[in-house]
């Protein structure tokens, strides 16, 4: 199953998120959630986020590169679970490092869900939007 979608949920004054139905049912076994790119967050299903752990872990530690992005792949890392109600905690340093307040862009991003504070997605979207249409590429010679 693929995570796909954008959602505009928000989150209570515990730091709590309903996540959308449709992605509930992936997330019900356990949950990783932790700092992404571009300052937005990244929900992992568990048995995603242990297959990004084994990449990270198959790169020898001597490469820059591949020791800060563990560290901050794991320093930023939370378990979790979906409550009764399917909400997901998030924890305070990660709403900071994301900027999130109430309102909140949710979006699937194939094998992972990513949480934006709605400025940051729209400008990182609006850019991207602009890279896709300006996608072309030759075809290959036969």
């Amino acid at each position: 199953m693929f995570f796909m979608g954008t959602y505009t949920p928000k989150l209570d004054e515990k730091g709590r998120l309903f996540l959308p139905a449709k992605f509930r049912d992936r997330l019900a076994e356990g949950l990783v959630v932790t700092q992404g790119q571009e300052n937005c967050l990244v929900v992992w299903p568990t048995d995603v986020f242990m297959e990004e752990a084994a990449r990270a872990r198959s790169t020898p530690m001597t490469v820059r590169s591949a020791r800060e992005y563990a560290r901050v792949l794991f320093a930023g890392a939370d378990e979790g679970s979906l409550d009764k109600q399917g909400r997901i905690g998030i924890p305070a340093q990660l709403r900071e490092y994301a900027g999130l307040d109430k309102d909140v862009v949710v979006i699937g991003v194939m094998d992972r869900v990513e949480i934006w504070d709605p400025r940051r997605w729209q400008d990182y979207s609006a850019g991207a939007q602009q890279k896709f249409a300006d996608l072309d590429e030759e075809p290959s010679p036969t």
